[in-house]
Parts: C-alpha cells; structure tokens; sequence
C-alpha cells in the first residue's frame, strides 16, 4: 500500500459529457420529481380518507408511496443541484448518506413487490378467506419485515464501501453516489464487496422476482377458470397494475445489476438510473390511478365532497 490522500468529497460528473442537455435534465427531472411529490402523496392521502381503500391492497401501496417518494428525495434533488451546478461536488458523509437511503430503498422496493404479490395471489386464489389470511398484523409484519430486509442490506454494503481506501480518486463518473461507480474509485481488493453485492442481487432481486413469477402463475392459472368473461376482466384488472410496476422496476433494477460487465456502458447505467430512480416512481402513481376503478372512484367521491362544502 502506497501513500494516499484522505478523500473529504466527490465530484459527480454523470452526463457532463453533454453540457447542452445539462438544463434540459434539469427541467425534465424536477417536473417530474413535482409529480413524483404529488402524486405519490395524492394516493396515500386517498387511501387514508376514503374507508373504502383500507384493504390490504391499499396499505402496501401506501407504503410503496411513501418509499418512492423517500427514494426519491434521497437523489433528485442533489442531481438538480449537479445539473446546474460548476462544481458538481458532495461531501463524504454526504455520499455515504445518499448511498444508504438509495440502497436501502431501492432493496425495500424489491422485497415489498414481492409482498404486494402475495397479497394479490391471496385475493384472487382465495377470495373468500382473503381478510381473514391478510389481516392487519400479517401485513403489519410485511411491510415491517420489507423495511428491515432492505435497511440491513444497504448498511453492510455501504459500510463495507465506505471505509476501503478510495487512494485520492474523488471523481464519480455518474449522477449518484451508486455503489457500482464507487466501488470503481477503491485501489484495494474488493472481492468481498462484489461477493456480497452478488448474493444480494440473487436474495433480493431473482428470489423476489422468482416469487411474484410463481404468484402469477396461480393467479393467471385461478383467472382461467373463471367463466364469465366479465369474472375474468376484473380479476385481472386489480392485478394489471402491480404487474406493469414490477416490469418497469425489476427490468431496469436487472439490467443495471446483474449484466455481464462486457456490457458495462456508462451512458447506458445513467439512463438506467433515471428510469428506475425516476420515471417509474413518476408512473407508479398514475398506473394505479388510470388501471383502478377504487381508486378513481375514491377520486370522485373526495372531490365531490369538497366540491360540496364550496358550494355551502
């Protein structure tokens, strides 16, 4: 080991390839971090006043809410900083900081898709004992045990990142404190970072995908048998939703972490990391709204009530 100069910050210079599109970037993504904020606020405020919405269904979607809106202010408002900052800079504690909410998040994310799985297998596959299966402390333990699984990870691998040597190489070649770009910057070993990384890609992104994948099997095995074609549309419109955000979010969470270096673009990881730090949180909330009827329903039903205390 040769001499090194302490690292006290880094320098993110993610997309500072293309200084022109720098204010567009900016514009784009606090547009849609302002939809992120409302909408993802709007429904969990919907699922808390309207008493129809308190199912199952709707506290675990309250939770994936309230996660992607903490996701989110973990990195966005940072990288608006960088866009229209000269000095693109965050501190150490910073960038330690900014890594383990992400992580930890991103990790909630994973299990918790999984959970919202389950809970739709339980519904359709077995109805009638549905409330008496998803009672509230079974959900309660879910969604307690989703946090915990994802918080655990994302303090092991950012404390065993953190304090390996970075040698004086401060500068981030992305938009985020992500553990991948940072590990490039360690001049030391980093076998038992990319061990852990590994099992926990396989723990906490192809266990849960293999999971919802099973689930699904049922569930579309359950949709089959029923007869009527009306049985049949509406069982699979309370499932359409959940399964459009599990592509959106496991096939840029895959894509970034678990494909072969050879592949290894930085362009290509940024743009990933916009789509599943981003735009899917963005769509989460609007694929609910648009692909349920409760919750549109519930929309009217605010509304209308408001509408009615103006009018008085």
């Amino acid at each position: 080991m040769g001499n090194y100069s302490t690292v006290t910050e880094f320098f993110l210079v993610g997309l500072s390839q293309y200084p022109e599109l720098q204010f567009s970037l900016f514009v784009l993504c606090l547009i849609m971090y302002l939809i992120i904020l409302l909408g993802n606020s709007f429904l969990i405020i919907i699922s808390i006043l309207d008493s129809r919405l308190h199912t199952p269904m709707y506290f675990f979607l309250g939770n994936l809410s309230f996660l992607d809106i903490c996701y989110t202010s973990s990195s966005i408002p940072s990288m608006l900083i960088s866009f229209r900052s000269q000095r693109k800079s965050i501190s150490f504690l910073g960038c330690a900081l900014q890594m383990v909410f992400s992580l930890s998040l991103g990790s909630t994310e994973c299990v918790l898709l999984a959970m919202m799985a389950y809970d739709r297998y339980v519904a359709i596959c077995n109805p009638l004992r549905y409330m008496i299966i998803m009672n509230k402390i079974l959900c309660a333990h879910m969604a307690a045990w989703s946090w915990i699984i994802g918080c655990a990870n994302s303090l092991v691998q950012t404390v065993l990142t953190m304090v390996l040597p970075f040698c004086g190489n401060n500068v981030i070649d992305h938009l985020t404190c992500e553990i991948l770009a940072l590990l490039k910057l360690v001049c030391s070993d980093i076998t038992i970072n990319v061990l852990i990384m590994t099992v926990a890609s396989v723990v906490l992104l192809m266990l849960p995908l293999l999971l919802i994948f099973i689930s699904y099997v049922f569930i579309l095995s359950s949709i089959l048998r029923i007869k009527s074609a009306e049985g049949r549309k509406k069982a699979f419109s309370t499932c359409s939703a959940h399964l459009t955000v599990v592509i959106l979010f496991y096939g840029s969470a895959l894509f970034m972490y678990m494909k072969p270096k050879s592949k290894d673009t930085k362009t290509s990881d940024e743009i990933i990391v916009l789509s599943y730090g981003v735009v899917t949180p963005m769509l989460n909330p609007i694929i609910y709204s648009l692909r349920n009827k409760e919750v549109k329903g519930a929309v009217k039903k605010v509304l209308s009530r408001h509408l009615h205390l103006w009018k008085m």
